[in-house]
């Protein structure tokens, strides 16, 4: 099997120098490619840190092991991550968080959750204005066929390990429209799989529940920005983001990785654990079929741990045996392939269920009709009533002012003057008719320029199938 690899930055190369030499003593048949990637690449010139060339090599193998990189600050660089993930439709990031107790210390001895986070979309999809002097915004963008994948993806995950249960956690409660699509999809998808119990927990309450009793879950699957943030959680509560690898899979191309980043101060001194590349590298065996050398590593790997030869990272007085570097610490891993560990559980992977991960079917369009407009404005007053007075100016043809947010908050008509305004306001107008024309936007547009009110941005108001498809202002 052909793969791409990528050494990184900071600490990556040693510890994919050690990873490498692990897979290649246990009989991975594995031809690699190496391409670079990172710091040198963006300080080269390329903002994207990776060339036209390495893209082709990685398309050209669909596998990509990669070391951590370092994305310089400033500068408008962007997270090679985040674009390696977007640009090869990897759309499901899966990343295991099991205990290793007693031989790493964590306060949770049972835990094993697996997190299945929604990759490509959410609010990584980066999009951000500037509007008014002080109010910028961040697009959040969900997308049924992102909601769907990732969904049946956790379903699919769960039945092919012999899992029990699939968690949804989202804050429907609040972003009613994006993440109760996320949450309906949810609903949808379970029934296909009576065999799994389903659960869905509002996210801030789920994450309590997933730091103080990890035990309670089992697969959860999460909109990208909250699997972001919990799947970092659930492996330091483990024991050590260090030791935490993860895949990043999609219909093509697959990339595998430690989720910690490039360290560069501990770079160069023998020091880094590289168990999470390592653990990103035994993804990388189950998902090309190579199941045997991957249990082979692992037992390996969790027999070295056993055994108390641990890096400076997880040295822990009184438990660890010895304390060892990087290079060591690969050795010690070498040396114990073939053995078993005695305390922890030994690891047996069956890959004979195949994933049923169907291609997208598009639903059948609805029917869509246009009930109004959200103008948002930039004006640096202060009191709702006196910008009503001057916007209601737009009124024409049926189309009139309903209402005025500014955070979101309804502050006309019937505010409250407690209420702290910025200078970034939105101003809905609906029909009386029910439905307006887009050339009827166009003239509200047209007369706001002639009146000189600022609108920053607009938002059309839809409906679908006759059910309004917008959310209302909080207080309305």
């Amino acid at each position: 099997m052909r793969i791409t690899i990528a050494k990184g930055d900071g600490i990556g190369p040693e510890i994919m120098d050690a990873t490498l030499h692990i897979l290649q003593a246990a009989g991975a048949d594995l031809q690699i490619d190496e391409i670079e990637v990172g710091e040198r690449v963006y300080l080269g010139g390329n903002s994207a840190g990776i060339s036209k060339e390495s893209w082709d090599v990685i398309r050209r193998n669909k596998v990509f092991l990669k070391a951590p990189i370092t994305t310089p600050q400033g500068g408008g660089y962007k997270s090679l991550n985040v674009t390696t993930r977007k640009f090869l439709g990897l759309y499901a990031n899966v990343r295991p968080c099991k205990s290793l107790h007693p031989f790493v210390q964590t306060k949770h001895p049972i835990m094993d959750v697996v997190i299945v986070r929604e990759n490509e979309e959410d609010l990584y999809a980066g999009i951000e204005h500037q509007q008014t002097d002080e109010v910028v915004q961040c697009l959040k963008l969900i997308s049924r066929p992102g909601c769907e994948k990732i969904i049946r993806y956790a379903f699919e995950y769960a039945k092919q390990q012999n899992r029990k249960k699939v968690t949804c956690f989202t804050k429907d409660n609040i972003m009613k429209q994006s993440d109760g699509l996320f949450h309906k999809v949810f609903d949808e998808i379970a029934i296909e799989y009576p065999a799994i119990e389903n659960e869905h927990w509002i996210i801030d309450i789920g994450a309590a529940k997933l730091a103080d009793t990890p035990e309670a879950f089992d697969v959860i699957v999460m909109p990208n920005l909250y699997g972001d943030v919990l799947s970092d959680v659930a492996a330091q509560i483990t024991g050590s983001v260090g030791l935490a690898g993860s895949s990043n899979i999609g219909e093509e191309c697959a990339m595998f990785e430690a989720i910690h980043g490039s360290a560069p101060r501990r770079a160069g001194q023998n020091l880094a654990n590289p168990s999470g590349l390592l653990q990103g590298a035994i993804l990388m065996l189950i998902h090309i079929g190579q199941t045997e050398v991957a249990e082979k590593i692992q037992n390996a790997w969790l027999k070295t741990l056993e055994d108390g030869i641990h890096t400076y990272d997880i040295f822990k007085e009184g438990m660890s045996q010895e304390q060892v570097g990087t290079r060591e610490f690969a050795e010690a891993v070498v040396a114990r392939l073939g053995q078993m560990p005695r305390t922890l559980q030994s690891v047996s992977y069956d890959a004979s269920y195949q994933m049923n991960l169907p291609k997208y079917q598009r639903k059948p369009a609805k029917s869509k009709s246009l009930e109004g407009v959200d103008l948002f404005v930039h004006w640096a007053g202060e009191d709702p009533n006196e910008l009503a007075e001057h916007v209601r100016q737009l009124n024409h043809h049926g189309v009139e002012l309903s209402m005025i947010t500014n955070r979101g908050i309804k502050v006309w008509p019937e505010g409250f003057k407690e209420t702290f305004c910025t200078d970034h306001w939105r101003c809905r107008f609906k029909s009386t008719n029910k439905e307006i024309t887009k050339a009827s936007i166009v003239a509200l547009l047209m007369r706001a320029e002639e009146l000189e009110i600022d609108v920053v941005k607009t938002e059309n108001l839809y409906a679908f199938d006759g059910t309004s498809a917008y959310s209302l202002g909080q207080g309305q």
